[in-house]
C-alpha cells in the first residue's frame, strides 16, 4: 500500500512538474524570453496595416503601447507633438472599431527652441531616454542618420509609395541621405520679399502685376535696386530694405541661389564655394549699403526692437521675410499704434493692407527667382518602442507602429490644421486643396470636424485666432513658391561654412571688406579648416568688369 501510494506521489508530483515546466515556457516566450522576433509585413493599405499589427499585439499579450513625442518653435506650432497623440487617437478608434484590445498613449514634449530638442535627443540617445518620434529642421538628418540613431525609412516607404508620391517632391529629396529616406515631410515654408503697399503708393510704384514679372524673371534685384531707391529718395521710408541679423543662414544664401550658384554638390556629397555667386551676393547688398538703402550693421539688429518694428511701422520698402512673419506680425505687439502710440499686434486686415508679397527675385536677367524652405521632418528613433513589453522580441512591429503613427499624422486635415495655426505651407498636395476648401474651413473654425477632445482642447485657442479667411488665403497664395524652392545644405559640416558666410557679409556690410576680399577671406577660412576643406569644393572665379546695380 505504502510503495502505490508513493507511485502515486510520484505520478502527481511528475504531472504537477510537467505542468509548471509548459507554463513556464508559455511565459517565457510571453515575455521574450529568448523566443523568435515577431513580425508583421507591411501591404501598405494603411487601415490593413494598423489592424494586422494590433492584432500582433494583442496576440502577444500587448494591450497597452507607449510612445514619447518630441518638438520645438513657436507656440502656434504645437500639432508638431498633437499631431502624433491624434493620429494615436484615430489608430485606436480603428482598433476598437475592429474588436482589438490594444492602445497607444503618448507622452508629449515641447519647447521654445528645436534646437535644444535636438542637443537633448543626441544626450538621452544613449541612455535611452530620446523620444520614440521627434519632428525636428530636416538639416539634422545626416547627423542623426550617421549616427544611427533614426530609423532608415526606406523600405517601409516603398511599400507606401502612393503616400509618399502625394508630397511635394523636392521635399522627398531633402529628407535622403546617402541615397536613403530618414524622415517624413512635416511642414515647410516659403521666404517670400515683403513690400509695403502704402510706401509704394507713396513713392508712386504701381504693384500691379509685380509677382508675375519676378515669377517669369523679368524683375530681377535690379529692378528692386531702383524700386526702393525711389521710396527712399521721395521720402517715404527710412529704409529701402531690411532683413534678418546674425548667421546668414540660411535668408541671405538666397543670394547664391539666385544668381544661378549652388551650395552642394550632390554627386561629390561636398559642400560648394561658388566665387562668382557668392561675390554678386556681397557686391548686391555693398550697393544697397552705399545707397543708404540697408543698414551697415543690419547684421547686429535686434528682432524684436528693431527689424520687426521697422517693418511693419513701414520704415522701410522691402523685407526678405518668412511666410510665418504673416501670422507672428498678428500675435507679437510689434507695431505702434498711430493713434495710442501704444505697441501692440496688427490685425489681420491690417497686415493684409500694408504688406505685398513675391518671390525673391532673380539676381540678374537669365536667372530665375527663387524661395528657401527648412522644412521640419518627423524622424523615427532607431529604438522606437523601446519602453515597451517584450521589446527585443516585438521591436519590429513597435517600429513600424511608429512609422504608421507618422503617416497617420499626415493626414490631409492634419497637415493644413498646422499649417493654418503655425502660417507654415502644407507638405502635401491633398493638404493644400483643404485650404481652398468652404465647408472644411467653415468646420475648422467651429471645430466641428472630426479631431479627438483631447487634441481639440489643446489647439482651441490657436484655432479661434488663426483660422480666419485672410490668412488662409494667403497660405493658399503663396504655396506656389515651392515650386521655386532651394535648401540649406543637408551636410554636418554647413553650420561651419554658415557662420563664416555670417562673419563675411557683415564685414562687406560695415565697410571693412571689399566684396572681393570677403570671398577671398571665405577661401581662406576653408582651406585653414581641414574639416571643412575636405568637404567643400571651391568653384568658378570672382566676375571681372561686373557691377552692380
Amino acid at each position: 500500500m505504502a510503495n502505490a501510494l508513493t507511485r502515486l506521489q510520484a505520478i502527481i508530483i511528475t504531472i504537477i512538474i510537467i505542468v509548471a515546466v509548459v507554463a513556464g515556457i508559455a511565459v517565457w516566450m510571453q515575455t521574450g524570453g529568448g523566443g523568435a522576433p515577431v513580425t508583421v509585413e507591411l501591404t501598405g493599405n494603411l487601415e490593413t496595416d494598423i489592424i494586422n499589427i494590433g492584432k500582433a499585439l494583442q496576440d502577444n499579450g500587448v494591450n497597452t503601447v507607449k510612445y514619447t513625442v518630441w518638438s520645438g518653435g513657436d507656440p502656434n506650432s504645437v500639432m508638431r507633438i498633437y499631431g502624433i497623440v491624434e493620429a494615436a487617437e484615430r489608430i485606436n478608434k480603428i482598433w476598437s472599431d475592429h474588436g482589438i484590445n490594444v492602445k497607444i498613449e503618448v507622452s508629449t514634449y515641447y519647447a521654445s527652441n528645436p534646437n535644444s530638442v535636438y542637443q537633448d535627443y543626441l544626450s538621452k540617445w544613449g541612455l535611452g531616454q530620446a523620444p520614440d518620434i521627434m519632428a525636428n529642421g530636416y538639416v539634422y538628418i545626416a547627423s542623426l542618420a550617421d549616427e544611427g540613431y533614426v530609423l532608415d525609412l526606406t523600405d517601409y516607404l516603398n511599400k507606401y509609395t502612393s503616400f509618399l508620391n502625394n508630397f511635394y517632391q523636392s521635399l522627398i529629396t531633402v529628407m535622403k541621405y546617402k541615397g536613403r529616406i530618414y524622415g517624413i515631410p512635416q511642414d515647410t515654408e516659403a521666404r517670400p520679399i515683403y513690400i509695403r503697399k502704402d510706401v509704394a503708393t507713396c513713392a508712386g510704384i504701381d504693384l500691379s502685376g509685380l509677382a508675375e514679372k519676378v515669377k517669369n524673371g523679368e524683375f530681377t534685384w535690379k529692378d528692386l535696386y531702383n524700386l526702393a531707391k525711389q521710396a527712399k529718395d521721395k521720402g517715404c521710408a527710412e529704409w529701402g530694405l531690411i532683413h534678418r541679423k546674425g548667421s546668414a543662414h540660411p535668408d541671405l544664401i538666397q543670394f547664391i541661389y539666385a544668381y544661378g550658384g549652388k551650395l552642394y554638390d550632390e554627386n561629390t556629397g561636398k559642400l560648394v564655394l561658388d566665387k562668382e555667386a557668392v561675390y554678386k551676393w556681397f557686391a548686391t547688398e555693398k550697393a544697397f549699403v552705399d545707397a543708404g538703402l540697408l543698414p551697415s550693421d543690419m547684421m547686429s539688429w535686434d528682432w524684436g526692437k528693431q527689424i520687426h518694428p521697422t517693418v511693419v511701422d513701414g520704415k522701410t520698402f522691402a523685407f526678405i521675410g518668412g511666410v510665418w512673419h504673416w501670422t507672428e506680425w498678428q500675435t507679437k505687439s510689434y507695431y505702434t499704434d498711430p493713434n495710442t502710440g501704444e505697441l501692440r499686434p496688427l490685425t489681420a486686415e491690417e497686415v493684409k493692407k500694408f504688406f505685398y508679397y513675391t518671390l525673391f527675385p532673380a539676381g540678374e536677367p537669365g536667372k530665375k527667382p527663387v524661395t528657401l524652405s527648412q522644412p521640419f521632418a518627423w524622424m523615427i528613433n532607431s529604438k522606437a518602442g523601446y519602453q515597451n513589453p517584450d521589446y527585443d522580441r516585438l521591436k519590429d512591429i513597435y517600429h513600424k507602429l511608429a512609422f504608421l503613427l507618422v503617416v497617420k499624422a499626415s493626414d490631409p486635415d492634419i497637415i493644413a490644421l498646422h499649417s493654418i495655426m503655425s502660417s507654415h505651407l502644407p507638405v502635401t498636395k491633398e493638404a493644400a486643396d483643404l485650404l481652398g476648401n468652404k465647408q472644411w474651413i467653415d468646420n475648422l473654425k467651429s471645430l466641428s470636424f472630426i479631431l479627438s477632445d483631447k487634441v481639440r482642447n489643446e489647439i482651441k485657442s490657436i484655432v479661434e485666432k488663426t483660422a480666419n479667411s485672410i490668412n488662409i488665403e494667403f497660405l493658399k497664395n503663396v504655396t506656389y513658391m515651392l515650386e521655386y524652392t532651394t535648401f540649406t545644405p543637408m551636410h554636418p559640416q554647413y553650420p561651419k561654412l554658415a557662420d563664416y558666410f555670417a562673419d563675411a557679409i557683415d564685414k562687406v556690410l560695415r565697410g571693412q571688406m571689399s566684396p572681393e576680399d570677403a570671398v577671398n577671406y571665405l577661401v581662406q577660412k576653408i582651406n585653414a579648416d581641414p574639416d571643412l576643406k575636405d568637404n567643400t569644393e571651391i568653384i568658378g572665379e570672382i566676375p571681372t568688369g561686373w557691377s552692380f546695380p
